[in-house]
């Protein structure tokens, strides 16, 4: 095949793949006229995307990227529409009681989404969410412990209503203020009755009689241990946790056992922890994300385990007690 053919089929290959969506539907422009400018900071991704895949091959990189919702998007862009800092103190984290129990003896691999507990990858839109997400993710997962019912919580009721207890809807939050106001306000309703919108809403619409699940309070894990972040996946369930995911690497990760070693551990975004294994010797967690499905493993990440603690992933992890 000449060079001049190759490259005219790279070029119909990319003009395909820039036209349309990760889901197939038309792509449409952030805003009109723009079409110029995302064309261009999707081709500096595409070649990003390429070099990193081919670094990958050749042994340098444990993962692989993707186009996905946010190839057109800067990383400035990208971090201003789906991170958000997490301001809380540390006298406020601090103050949590603190869980620290242990396994007689930990499995090799655990994953609670084959025992039932988890719901489907669901999406936050461009919205700054992820920490109702979270929040949801931990407690449908202990309600299921308690009644053998998964329900689909309402990430939107915590949105609405948790602005008192420092959340700030799409703006940001903290997945353990989500559980005091639960705690205190005697519940939560589901998904179905109180659905999600992706928008900041100043009138909270919950229900108390439409309630579906609730908790007493909450614990968090010692800061940073990745030891007791294992142990407590396996005696309690899914654990709401937080990363760093501003770099690139993360925003287009697509496979593989997520490993960056210039990744900070400030925390900006709020996860799951459903399980964790290994392959190869290459210790990993299985993390759910709220990006959908077309983002990294459908919809998961599996992340360096005992690795320094990844992105961060031990550093601030919370669950609910019901």
């Amino acid at each position: 095949m000449s060079s001049v053919t190759s490259r005219k089929r790279e070029k119909n290959k990319k003009r395909e793949m820039y036209g349309r969506e990760p889901h197939g539907a038309p792509r449409e422009d952030a805003e009109p006229g723009s079409e110029g400018q995302r064309r261009m900071i999707w081709e500096e991704n595409y070649r990003f995307i390429q070099q990193h895949n081919m670094e990958e091959a050749q042994g340098k990189h444990s993962y692989r990227l993707g186009m996905n919702q946010f190839g057109d998007l800067t990383d400035a862009e990208y971090q201003e529409m789906m991170l958000c800092s997490e301001d809380t103190s540390q006298e406020e984290f601090s103050s949590l009681p603190v869980w620290n129990g242990s396994v007689l003896k930990a499995p090799a691999q655990w994953d609670w989404r084959q025992k039932g507990y988890v719901t489907p990858v669901k999406s936050q839109g461009k919205c700054g969410s992820c920490w109702a997400f979270s929040a949801t993710g931990a407690l449908e997962g202990q309600m299921f412990k308690k009644t053998r019912r998964l329900v689909p919580l309402s990430e939107q009721n915590l949105m609405d209503c948790s602005r008192a207890y420092g959340n700030n809807g799409c703006h940001g939050g903290l997945a353990l203020r989500a559980f005091d106001y639960i705690a205190v306000n005697g519940g939560i309703e589901s998904e179905k009755t109180y659905p999600y919108t992706a928008k900041d809403s100043s009138r909270c619409k919950y229900s108390k009689r439409r309630s579906v699940a609730s908790c007493k309070g909450y614990q968090q894990l010692p800061r940073g241990n990745e030891r007791c972040l294992k142990n407590a996946l396996i005696a309690v369930g899914p654990i709401a946790v937080s990363v760093n995911a501003n770099l690139t690497t993360f925003k287009l990760y697509k496979s593989g056992i997520y490993s960056d070693p210039t990744c900070l551990k400030e925390t900006n975004h709020a996860m799951l922890a459903v399980g964790y294994g290994t392959q190869c010797g290459a210790k990993f967690w299985i993390v759910k994300n709220s990006w959908g499905t077309f983002w990294g493993e459908k919809g998961y990440i599996r992340m360096a385990r005992d690795n320094d603690n990844q992105s961060g992933i031990g550093i601030r992890s919370t669950f609910p007690v019901v």
